[in-house]
């Protein structure tokens, strides 16, 4: 006999999580999504921010490495490790399936950060197959130096032009290696990302994503550019899906998404929002407690609260089970 198939988390309503999202890739590059903006991103970082994505009518999320290591108390600067990373990857998946059999919809697609992949090349193939295993889509593999940072502060460097065209490499080959094992569909989407332009200038940049592009990635994404023309040479210089990254108060000019998809971006992130909005919150609630003021103009009732984690899901699965 034939031993059971296996299948990613997000694969759970028959298609797999980097298909739908190839599939919804394609339907913004041929026009038939029929939409004026560009494939929104809001970035998650935990279970409960994949669930509001998803209940917020979004398309696709994002898994920002900024917003995992933020959570668990630290700066983007690679000190969460690959193990860290895919246990998050492992709750997104179910916050965003257990979002989808409440509402009756099929799971969104997570583009998850993979960072430099977390070593050499076969680090690299490690962490596409891991990142697959857990259900994501797709996976953004870049070009910076070990131990890397977040794309808009100061100190990052990047590898060579070689040595970013062979991770990249790697990681396709990977993508593929994981769908000939577990079927059609099933490899996670390659996002390459070059940070090359801040210090070796833009059009080292342009040449490293046309390179992407030349050895199998599915989309590219030149992070912080700093004028609204590099963005369109970008766009105009690049095929295939491109990613915008609208990260407030950062290097790029944030744009309307009817700009972003007029210039020709596919997708454009908003990686910091959810995370920056939360704090703000709840820096403010933590001073109206100290202050002894009250603080239900800060919050959700109890019972919206209950319902946002699942408690309402929850309830109907327990009582479906009860025995009299």
């Amino acid at each position: 006999s034939q031993p059971p198939s296996w299948k990613p988390a997000a694969a759970a309503f028959g298609i797999p999580a980097p298909l739908r999202l190839k599939q919804l890739l394609q339907s913004e590059m041929t026009g038939s999504r029929n939409s004026t903006k560009p494939i929104l991103l809001p970035c998650c970082y935990d279970g409960l921010s994949a669930r509001l994505i998803a209940r917020g009518g979004f398309e696709a999320t994002f898994m920002t490495g900024f917003g995992v290591s933020g959570v668990n108390g630290y700066p983007d600067t690679q000190l969460v490790s690959y193990g860290e990373m895919v246990n998050a990857a492992n709750f997104v998946a179910e916050g965003l399936s257990s979002a989808a059999l409440e509402l009756g919809i099929d799971s969104i697609p997570c583009i998850a950060d993979g960072d430099t992949g977390y070593g050499n090349s076969v680090n690299v193939k490690r962490t596409v197959f891991g990142y697959g295993r857990a259900g994501m889509g797709g996976i953004m593999i870049e070009d910076q130096v070990s131990p890397k940072r977040c794309g808009h502060v100061k100190g990052k460097s990047v590898i060579s032009f070689d040595d970013a065209v062979q991770r990249v490499k790697a990681a396709c080959d990977a993508r593929d290696e994981f769908e000939k094992l577990n079927g059609e569909g099933t490899g996670p989407l390659i996002l390459a990302r070059t940070d090359s332009l801040l210090s070796n200038g833009f059009e080292d940049a342009i040449s490293r994503s046309i390179a992407f592009r030349e050895v199998g990635c599915d989309m590219t994404f030149l992070e912080a550019p700093q004028t609204v023309e590099q963005m369109k040479d970008y766009c105009a210089r690049v095929s295939g899906p491109k990613l915008a990254n609208m990260l407030e108060y950062g290097s790029t000019p944030i744009l309307p998404p009817e700009e972003l998809k007029a210039m020709g971006y596919t997708m454009a992130a908003y990686p910091l929002t959810l995370l920056s909005a939360s704090i703000k919150a709840m820096q403010d609630s933590l001073e109206l407690i100290k202050n002894g003021e009250p603080t239900e103009d800060m919050i959700l009732s109890f019972a919206d609260t209950k319902d946002v984690v699942g408690f309402t899901q929850y309830s109907k699965e327990e009582e479906r089970y009860a025995v009299d």
